[in-house]
């Protein structure tokens, strides 16, 4: 089993979401003891953002790439090689203004390319990344959970889905900045959903 761990936070060591992330991928490796992994901090090593010379890069022929585009390129390519690499990909999530955060978005930007990850064909897009398992520790200051102003869950659903990962659990731990115990609660209640998914 290769695993992939993806941490979205902007914060490093205090990051809750990163803490999650980890005990999933604690428990996957006890269960699998010659698990390999792969972490991406995309706090402590953002990747840039898909800005006008990372597309020029992008569309311009491989063959015909300045050094400096085949290096934007190169930095993509990395990303797509882990993710195609993993059989389970573990995601640290904080909820930042109701989405994701910038580092999660870029990471999303650049795995997403067609004829790789996903083509289009008569019928529709079809995703190329297909069997994975997903874990997604999802951490919020309020509470959001199958309300209308979750638009994180929507929005990951629906990425994943287009590039063919559809069997995707969501840990969630909620009501973090609402008082000690609160924050107690919520990371308890994450804890027991984290042993019921990978008890299934």
């Amino acid at each position: 089993m290769n695993i992939l761990q993806i941490n979205s936070s902007a914060r490093a060591d205090q990051s809750q979401s990163t803490r999650l992330a980890r005990d999933i991928v604690d428990r996957l490796q006890k269960s699998n003891p010659d698990a390999s992994l792969t972490v991406r901090d995309l706090g402590r090593t953002p990747h840039p953002e898909l800005g006008e010379a990372a597309l020029a890069a992008l569309f311009t022929p491989a063959d015909q790439r300045t050094p400096d585009q085949a290096a934007r390129v190169a930095l993509d390519d990395a990303l797509i090689a882990e993710l195609q690499a993993a059989d389970v990909i573990v995601f640290g999530v904080p909820m930042y203004n109701f989405g994701v955060s910038a580092q999660l978005k870029n990471w999303i930007d650049a795995i997403a390319r067609s004829g790789v990850t996903f083509r289009y064909t008569d019928k529709g897009p079809v995703g190329l990344v297909q069997g994975k398992k997903v874990y997604v520790a999802l951490t919020r200051g309020g509470l959001y959970r199958n309300t209308p102003a979750d638009t994180q869950v929507p929005y990951l659903q629906n990425v994943f889905a287009f590039l063919g990962m559809t069997n995707v659990q969501f840990i969630y731990a909620e009501g973090l900045a609402m008082g000690p115990d609160a924050e107690q609660k919520a990371l308890a209640s994450a804890q027991s959903q984290i042993e019921e998914v990978l008890a299934a």
